[in-house]
Formats: structure tokens, C-alpha cells, sequence
């Protein structure tokens, strides 16, 4: 009986993105489901500001780091160095992380005498000028109205649950946090205080602040978080001279302080996927961050309860780490541009168009995608993976809750 499944299973055509949709809208209904949210670098992208992203893409950031440094005496030679060793090590395309991760590794064994031809302050100044470059490019204030970390802050606020959303994201911005506080939704990061707030590991694990208030984790830390001279970290926007700004993990032992947010927040993500009906939505996350895929990969194992709809802007050919993910975990499901890995099955969208419910047109499109996909004209097109088009689906859905029961609801 397993075979004759597996083989009608394989011998699928195509999947269908409109079911995909519905299944969504299902999920993110009010109910007992835990719902969080996964956020990564490609979701700033879909905000722009005279035609230029509001915030660029890692590639983006590397090159502006890249250039300041370069440009300064001071950090000229160990950005060239260090550019050479991450290369070296078949990273053809490095990026800032990557950068920091071996800087620091080296800032970790190096003594008075210095390192692999770096002394250390060489390599604490690269640190420094690095992370500077990064939170000048990010310090961006999200538009007043009409994008959608908006549109997510409303339906937090709006749909009434028993258990609190959970929103994990990579990136160093302050978008997220300027959504909810200008829709007024109260939050959680990990922090307590107000001018200089510390960071609360005890609160973070017992987690009994009421189900409205968000849970706010940010996995490669934060523009805003200071390693201060006494190894404490503490949030503030003011920076005082001889802190470290904490942005981007290493995950070595370079520091154990150092560590704890990060380590503290990525089990965050643990707990919520060992809790019953749990599922994790990811936009904007291309799936290059080992440890959290191990993360999802061992939740998702552990707990057949549990899933992960990862949305995903291009084609399954962008993520190849995803893809292997998802033909392991059937709770993983993978839906790209050109096609989907639902139930660890690859396949493309079929070419069916259906237009009977008004979600469809915000999801699914048969229209060329150039720079997007390759798919061919006349196949479905996903779309929910531009951050955009999913807080339309979002937009929609409240639109629709309290109307009379219908195909969104």
C-alpha cells in the first residue's frame, strides 16, 4: 500500500498553487494554532525609496562595508586580507557575515603579538568599522503608512488568539519594532528597561506575559544592542564609547556574553516548535543560515505537529538548501516562483488558472516574472514570497473577518 502511494504520489504532474493559498489562509485563521513568522533579509527589500530598496540585501550591505573599509588607512590592509582568507576558503561571493565570523575567530586566538599577520587592533578596528557601516545603511525609519510590516502589525493587533504571535527575524533593523509601536501593539524582545534596557534570559523562558503582547526574536541581533565594558548586553539607540555593537553571530566561543542573546533567541525557536499545532511562516528567508535551518530541521522532526510554509521570491533553484530541507521533512513545504516541495514531492505549479476567490490574484499569477523566474508564460506563478504580496494576503484576509463566512474565511 506504501509504494502504490508513493508512486501515485510521484507521478503528480504538477502541484496546485490555489490550494496552497487556501491551506495559508486556513492556518492563519483565529483559532488554537500557534503562528510565527520567520523574517529575513529579503523582506526590506519590497519597501523602496525612489525606486532603490529602503534597506539592501546582505550583497548590498557587503558592498558598502566593503568600500568604506577599503577607502580608510586604517582598515585598507585587513579588509583586503580578510577578504582573501573567506575566499579561500571556496566562499566565492563572501559577505559581511562571513567577514565578521572569521575577523573574530582570529580576534579569539590572537595574542599581544597579533595573528596570520593581523594585529589586534587591526582586527578590532575592522570589527568596529564594519558594524558602523551596517547600522548607518539600516538606521532607516519605516514609511509612515502602507507597507507590509503595517499590514502585519494590524493583524496582530486584530485577530484575537490564545496564544501570542511569535516573530523571528535575521535582520539588524528596527522595521519590525516600528510597526508594532505605531499600531500600538505591545511586544516582547528579551529586554527590560527603557534608556539603557537589559537583557532578561529568565522572562524569555518562562514566557507568561499575556497571549497580545508579540514576541519579538532577532537572531543575528540588533542595531540597537551594545556588549558594554563589564560583558553585560544592554539595548539602547545611544552608543558609549568602548561598547561593541552586537550584530551578526559568529558562533564561536569568542566570547561566552557574547553569544547569549543570540543563542537565547534561536532557542526561542526550538521551544515554539516542540508546542502542539504550531506553525512557522518564513518570507524573505533563503535558507543560508545553517543554524537555524538545524533549528527548524530538528523541531520539525521532533514534532509531527509542527510546520514550516517557507515563501519563497524566486525559483526553487535559488535555495537549494530549502529544497533538501523539504524532501526530508514532509511539514516543510517549500513553495518558490516555478513550483513548490510539498509533502518532500518537487514539482512546478500547474497551469490552471482559477479566479473564484479574490486571494488568487494577490498569490498566484500567469504572467512573466523576468529577474524572478523561468518559468515558461503559460504555468502559475507564486508570488507570496515578495513580502509585499503576502501582507496583501494578510491586508485581505482582515478585510474579510468580519464579513459573512466566505472563501477567506
Amino acid at each position: 500500500m506504501a509504494d502504490a502511494i508513493g508512486d501515485t504520489a510521484l507521478n503528480l504532474p504538477s502541484h496546485d498553487p490555489y490550494r496552497r493559498v487556501t491551506d495559508i489562509l486556513q492556518r492563519l485563521s483565529p483559532g488554537r494554532m500557534r503562528i510565527a513568522f520567520l523574517l529575513g533579509a529579503g523582506c526590506p527589500l519590497s519597501i523602496r525609496e525612489n525606486g532603490a530598496p529602503l534597506i539592501p540585501d546582505i550583497a548590498g550591505l557587503t558592498h558598502l562595508v566593503k568600500a568604506s573599509l577599503l577607502s580608510s588607512e586604517k582598515t585598507e590592509a585587513v579588509a583586503t586580507g580578510l577578504w582573501e582568507r573567506v575566499k579561500g576558503r571556496n566562499i566565492q561571493a563572501p559577505t559581511i557575515e562571513d567577514l565578521l565570523s572569521h575577523a573574530r575567530t582570529l580576534l579569539s586566538l590572537c595574542g599581544e603579538s597579533g595573528i596570520d599577520g593581523f594585529s589586534k587592533a587591526q582586527l578590532k578596528a575592522f570589527d568596529e568599522g564594519a558594524c558602523s557601516t551596517v547600522r548607518s545603511a539600516v538606521s532607516k525609519p519605516l514609511p509612515s503608512e502602507g507597507t507590509p510590516y503595517h499590514t502585519l502589525a494590524s493583524w496582530i493587533q486584530s485577530i484575537y488568539r490564545e496564544h501570542p504571535v511569535e516573530i523571528f527575524t535575521t535582520n539588524y533593523d528596527e522595521l519590525m519594532e516600528q510597526a508594532l509601536e505605531s499600531r500600538s501593539v505591545p511586544y516582547f524582545d528579551g529586554f527590560v528597561g527603557s534608556a539603557s534596557a537589559f537583557l532578561d534570559l529568565d522572562s524569555m523562558m518562562e514566557d507568561d506575559l499575556p497571549a497580545r503582547w508579540a514576541r519579538l526574536w532577532k537572531m543575528h541581533g540588533s542595531i540597537n544592542w551594545w556588549l558594554t565594558k563589564t560583558d553585560q548586553v544592554r539595548r539602547s539607540r545611544d552608543k558609549i564609547d568602548g561598547e561593541q555593537l552586537l550584530i551578526y553571530p559568529s558562533h564561536l566561543k569568542y566570547d561566552q556574553s557574547r553569544q547569549m542573546p543570540y543563542l537565547a533567541m534561536l532557542d526561542r525557536l526550538r521551544v515554539f516548535l516542540r508546542a502542539h499545532q504550531s506553525v512557522v511562516v518564513t518570507c524573505g528567508y533563503s535558507f543560508v543560515d545553517e543554524h537555524i535551518n538545524a533549528y527548524l530541521a530538528q523541531g520539525l522532526a521532533g514534532n509531527s505537529n509542527a510546520s514550516c510554509l517557507a515563501l519563497i521570491y524566486g525559483d526553487l533553484a535559488s535555495v537549494p538548501d530549502a529544497v533538501k530541507l523539504a524532501r526530508r521533512h514532509a511539514n516543510l513545504t517549500v513553495m518558490a516562483a516555478d513550483g513548490a516541495v510539498i509533502g518532500t514531492v518537487d514539482r512546478p505549479w500547474c497551469s490552471d488558472q482559477k479566479d473564484n476567490n479574490p486571494a488568487y490574484e494577490i498569490a498566484v499569477t500567469r504572467d512573466a516574472l523576468p529577474g524572478r523566474s523561468v518559468a515558461p508564460d503559460e504555468q502559475c506563478k507564486w508570488l507570496l514570497g515578495d513580502f509585499a504580496a503576502f501582507g496583501a494576503l494578510l491586508a485581505s484576509q482582515l478585510s474579510n473577518r468580519d464579513g459573512e463566512p466566505g472563501p477567506l474565511q
